[in-house]
């Protein structure tokens, strides 16, 4: 379905991504890269873990 949206509606600030690459970049070589905790996959859905178990089994690392 098409967006029945024009850009030219939008009243908020626009992102130029090139610009905030740069400033991201910038900022991690400043303060270092943050560390992340990993999901503890406690909520995962059944479907989630029979996907994550297959990848698994074929030798992937998740």
């Amino acid at each position: 379905m098409a967006s029945t949206t024009s850009a030219d509606d939008w009243p908020g600030q626009r992102l130029n991504h090139a610009e905030f690459g740069r400033i991201l970049a910038a900022r991690r070589a400043a303060l270092g890269e943050p560390v992340m905790p990993r999901n503890a996959g406690t909520r995962r859905t059944p479907s989630k873990r029979a996907l994550l178990a297959a990848i698994e089994r074929a030798g992937g690392a998740w």
